[in-house]
């Protein structure tokens, strides 16, 4: 299977934790949005570039990297990317 597809055919199972939460509006200096639908929305953007690295899910799309883990489907961090 396409790991790409994979991602995506279980996105709906995406969460994160409060401090998730906090350190991704943090780190992409967001205010009010759900983090987790403002994530899964820039994943399922053709323009997203998604791989995978050992235990991880890479998404890069807009100057922003988003950290998924692959077993528990927990959106771990996002960071802005240069």
């Amino acid at each position: 299977m396409n790991e790409n597809k994979e991602l995506l055919q279980n996105i709906d199972k995406l969460h994160t934790t409060e401090l998730g939460i906090a350190r991704i509006k943090k780190n992409l200096k967001i205010l009010d949005a759900d983090v987790v639908e403002f994530c899964k929305n820039r994943m399922k953007h053709t323009d997203c570039f998604i791989y995978k690295k050992g235990k991880n899910w890479y998404c890069e799309i807009d100057n922003i990297r988003i950290t998924v883990n692959s077993y528990s489907n927990t959106i771990i961090t996002a960071h802005l990317i240069k």
